[in-house]
């Protein structure tokens, strides 16, 4: 019952925080011209979306990192090398994307950061990651107990990590193309990793990675209140890498590298339409798809926007749900 009660209690802190951030972050948003850039091959059916503020992702960032501080100064959670890696990874990629967006919003055109530039970003980050991990005391084994995977990796988990967090990271990144499609499924990914980090008591500090999931997710929810269609503000790289990384970051402290390739089934899929549609084109001189990833193809195809994420929303929840009755009840 105990934990039942600190989890709603957290959301519920994440919600409200959130919630009220986003009334005033909003039209300061729009004072400051902080415009999203339109895809130029979706300009005609986006039309709409042009003028609407970026960089909304502030509204979860930061109710969830005031939120985790002042519950950890409270003593309701308890600091640990786990959760620091949490926050950090969380931090440190919202402020690559901050700067992705400011540089975007800057220019006047979809070119932020370069793609080197990201990735020698991520590469310290990990870095950083892989200290704090051993500094920890966790192991650098992978360890996947549903295929009898025990790998030892040593300094390699190192390259591991770097992986898992920019796959994550770009997944969730080219997921947020639509009104409330990147950060439902996010909600729905976050709410899970919530539920599963509570059973994952190997893992130093589970409990306090448990709230913080719920934090988030509460806050989540808070943003969708200005993201859903149509939206308010819109997501962009300020929030969509820090939530990939984080969900990542979570996953290979609790040990569940294929439950997130579950929950983060939608992610996947989109990116793995992305891929191929690349070397489809490249090899082959065809598309398999309309348009990648896999909401634009849905959207040539004449479907209502809203819809394409209400199916993309419930396959999420039905992965999710698969994914925390194999890791928790299971």
């Amino acid at each position: 019952m105990l934990i039942l009660a600190k989890s709603i209690l957290a959301l519920m802190i994440g919600f409200i925080i959130s919630a009220i951030f986003g009334y005033f972050l909003i039209p300061l948003l729009r004072k400051l011209n902080v415009k999203q850039q339109l895809n130029i091959f979706l300009k005609e059916k986006h039309k709409k979306k042009a003028g609407v503020p970026t960089m909304g992702g502030l509204i979860f960032i930061i109710p969830t990192i005031v939120s985790a501080i002042v519950l950890l100064f409270m003593g309701k959670i308890y600091f640990s090398y786990n959760l620091l890696i949490v926050l950090f990874v969380f931090v440190a990629y919202a402020m690559i994307g901050f700067i992705d967006d400011y540089l975007i919003i800057k220019r006047r055109n979809n070119k932020g950061l370069s793609e080197l530039q990201k990735l020698f970003g991520q590469l310290v980050i990990a870095i950083v990651f892989f200290f704090i991990f051993i500094r920890g005391g966790n192991n650098t084994a992978l360890i996947i107990n549903a295929l009898g995977i025990h790998i030892e990796m040593e300094w390699i988990y190192g390259l591991f990590i770097l992986f898992i967090l920019v796959g994550s990271s770009n997944a969730v990144n080219l997921t947020d193309g639509l009104d409330g499609l990147a950060g439902g499924l996010s909600l729905i990914a976050f709410l899970s990793f919530g539920i599963i980090s509570w059973g994952s008591t190997w893992a130093p500090g589970y409990q306090d990675i448990a709230v913080f999931c719920f934090i988030l997710t509460g806050s989540l929810l808070g943003f969708l209140l200005y993201n859903t269609n149509p939206a308010k503000v819109i997501m962009g790289d300020t929030g969509s890498l820090c939530l990939g990384a984080t969900l990542a970051s979570i996953a290979i402290i609790t040990n569940h590298i294929l439950l997130l390739v579950v929950i983060a089934g939608v992610f996947v899929i989109e990116t793995l339409t992305s891929i191929l549609q690349i070397i489809s084109g490249k090899y082959f001189g065809k598309r398999l798809f309309l348009m990648t990833p896999l909401h634009h193809h849905f959207e040539k195809l004449g479907w209502d926007e809203r819809d394409i994420v209400k199916l993309f929303w419930t396959v999420g929840l039905i992965l999710s749900t698969a994914a925390i009755g194999y890791g928790v009840w299971l």
